[in-house]
Order: C-alpha cells, then sequence, then structure tokens
C-alpha cells in the first residue's frame, strides 16, 4: 500500500512547475524530498492535498489504489492524507481543543459523538509529549504562537488525526534546535508500518532526528536523484548544481 505518483505536470497559472515528477512512497517508510528553492517541493505537497491554486495538467496520484486526483480536499482529508505546513495559518476565535475535536467529528459515522473525557485525556497526553503547555488548547488556532509552537501544533493536530500518509512542507523552517528535536521526536513516535511520511526540507539538519529510509533530489519539476540517508550529506558538501535534469 502507498501512495503513487505517476508522470505527474503540473502548473500554476501559466508557469509550470512539476514537469513528469515519478514517486511511490510506501507505508512503513519514511522519504526525503531535497532540492533547491523553486523546485517544485512546496507545490507537491499542496497537490497532494489538494490546493485549488495548482492545476494538474496530466499525470496521476494514487492512495492505496484510489484515484486522489478525483477528490476534494476534505475527501484526501478523512481518506488519510495530512499536510503539515510551512507556514501554519492563524484561524482567530477557534481553540484548539475545538478544532482538532470538529476535525475527528467529520470523520465519524453520521450520528457518533466523540467521548470528551477519552478525548481530552488522550490530547493531554499528547501534548505532554511535545512539551505543550496544556492552556493551549483553549487559545485559538495559531494566533499569537510563535514559530516553534506553530510547528508543535501541526505535529499534535498529525498525532490526533492518526493519518495513513503525513506530509510535512519544510517543518523544521524558523526552529531553534530544542523545537525541531521535539517537533523529530513527535514524528519519530508516529513511525509505524502503518503510515507513510514524506519529509520536505532544505537542510540535512532535520534528517539527522528523523532518519529517512529514501532520499530524493527534486530540481526543476523532476525527481533527478534517489538514494539513501547518504545522499542528504553528498547535497550538504556537494549542492544541488551537479544534480540538474540537463545534467542527469
Amino acid at each position: 500500500m502507498s501512495i503513487i505518483i505517476k508522470d505527474l505536470h503540473a502548473k500554476i497559472g501559466d508557469t509550470e512547475i512539476l514537469k513528469g515528477l515519478n514517486l511511490e512512497i510506501p507505508k512503513g517508510e519514511v522519504h526525503a524530498i531535497m532540492g533547491p528553492n523553486g523546485a517544485g517541493k512546496s507545490t507537491l505537497s499542496k497537490i497532494i492535498a489538494g490546493h485549488e491554486d495548482y492545476e494538474v495538467t496530466s499525470g496521476s496520484i494514487e492512495m492505496d489504489g484510489e484515484d486522489v486526483l478525483e477528490m476534494e480536499v476534505d475527501e484526501r482529508s478523512r481518506a488519510g492524507i495530512f499536510l503539515a505546513f510551512q507556514y501554519p495559518m492563524e484561524i482567530p476565535g477557534v481553540s484548539n481543543a475545538n478544532f482538532i475535536r470538529a476535525a475527528l467529528s467529520s470523520r465519524l459515522p453520521e450520528g457518533q459523538e466523540i467521548d470528551a473525557v477519552a478525548y481530552y485525556k488522550d490530547l493531554y497526553a499528547k501534548m505532554d509529549s511535545l512539551n505543550m503547555d496544556r492552556k493551549f488548547t483553549g487559545r485559538a488556532v495559531n494566533e499569537g504562537f510563535s514559530g516553534g509552537e506553530k510547528k508543535r501544533n501541526e505535529i499534535l493536530q498529525m498525532m490526533m488525526l492518526d493519518p495513513k500518509y503525513a506530509i510535512l512542507d519544510e517543518t523544521d523552517s524558523g526552529l531553534d534546535i530544542d523545537a525541531l528535536k521535539i517537533v523529530s521526536e513527535g514524528v519519530n513516535m508516529l513511525r509505524s508500518p502503518e503510515r507513510g511520511f514524506l519529509v520536505i526540507t532544505h537542510y540535512q539538519r532535520l534528517l539527522n532526528y528523523i532518519k529517512p529510509d529514501v532520499v530524493h533530489v527534486l530540481a526543476d519539476g523532476q525527481i533527478v536523484k534517489t538514494g539513501g540517508p547518504e545522499l542528504a550529506l553528498e547535497l550538504e558538501e556537494k549542492g544541488y548544481d551537479h544534480l540538474q535534469p540537463a545534467a542527469v
């Protein structure tokens, strides 16, 4: 079981960004994508999640045999796709606890309700594992949060929603070393044979804490090289210029 992306072409406006991308993310594995600015890394994550600004012009995305491109955004989420944003949005007036509870409720059969006591017990346990103050349950989603607090909140949402496939779009962006370690520990706690991860990052440092099974290099809208964790070290040393599509 996996997410399989075949010959994916996509654009925003008149600008083509993905130019025949192929990728498979099996359950039980952590795949990292690295690449220069403008290569299409964040575009890929948003297209998988269903962002309306991007148009897929050809190619396919399947998740466990289902056609992802035929699903609405909420259907993709309920099917098991989770996206942790590079820049999480603030949602004034909606508390963290109510936001996560509403997301979980939307996945239940009609007429079924969440047990409040069990919900808060689970929520608090996961917050404790992320070193999050329990007062954050009553605060509006990401409003007034620091960069590190927003990223922890994204990981908390992921832990509560328990997705089949988690996509982390530069979750390490803006984090100091302590916050990076805590966020990484949260991700590592969720590693499972029943869950696949796609970790998008510029930097090797995140992969010191979240050990990938496979590393891909994305350049000019295509995967141009795939290897093991040692590939990230090679990129740290040599950069990306020698891996541009024209040189492959």
